[in-house]
């Protein structure tokens, strides 16, 4: 799977894939929007690696630009986080339907859903490194019809701190281990390192029974 994921890095679509990758993961959790974003970052870095062994490794004549690379991950999470909001805002009791079909997606909302109405607006941040974390929230959000204020800047902020740490992991992962297979997998079980904590810490129990960031939603809203 990395050599393939690494032969479309070469590729000018990759960013066209990135995108949709993390535009669909917030409806398919399943999808690997992450570990693209690691290796694209990792093809970057590949050209300035060095890793600690001096063996010679081919590298791309063609490789993503970082800063792109995180601007459109940014952007994308962003947006699909916005789409399913909007999605559940609207939904009602189809959507109700449509989530009872993925038992992933229902379990992530029986255990999550107690954190998301007591955690506030810092909870959004911490679930989007968790396994189905960013379609709780997301959808949670729309369908408790918190106002657009209250959810999109923290969103924004989830994006900016996934995006930044997933890119992260791929670049230096690369520069200091080489660019190699190894950097890519090491940076990819930080990742999931970082999801199982993000999840051990959203199923914590709360320090304060109100605590400040995410405002209650009033009657009517």
């Amino acid at each position: 799977m990395l050599e393939t994921l690494g032969s479309l890095t070469t590729s000018p679509w990759i960013y066209a894939v990135v995108a949709v990758s993390i535009l669909l993961d917030v409806f398919l959790p399943v999808l690997p929007s992450g570990v693209l974003v690691i290796t694209a970052a990792a093809a970057a870095a590949a050209a300035g690696a060095t890793g600690p062994v001096p063996v010679p490794v081919p590298v791309p004549e063609r490789v993503p630009d970082i800063m792109a690379l995180l601007v459109i991950a940014t952007t994308a999470s962003v947006l699909g986080d916005m789409a399913a909001y909007r999605l559940a805002r609207r939904g009602g009791a189809r959507l109700d339907r449509a989530i009872a079909r993925s038992r992933r997606l229902t379990r992530a909302h029986e255990r999550l859903g107690a954190a998301l109405a007591r955690g506030g607006g810092a909870l959004v941040v911490i679930a989007r490194f968790a396994p189905a974390g960013r379609s709780v929230v997301s959808l949670g959000a729309g369908k408790t019809h918190r106002k657009v204020k209250e959810f999109l800047p923290w969103s924004v902020l989830a994006g900016m701190a996934w995006a930044g740490y997933s890119v992260a992991l791929g670049y230096f992962g690369t520069q200091w281990l080489g660019a190699t297979w190894l950097g890519t997998a090491v940076s990819v079980i930080a990742l999931f390192a970082a999801g199982a904590l993000a999840a051990f810490l959203i199923r914590r129990p709360p320090p304060s029974p109100s605590p400040a960031g995410w405002p209650s939603p009033r009657p009517g809203q």
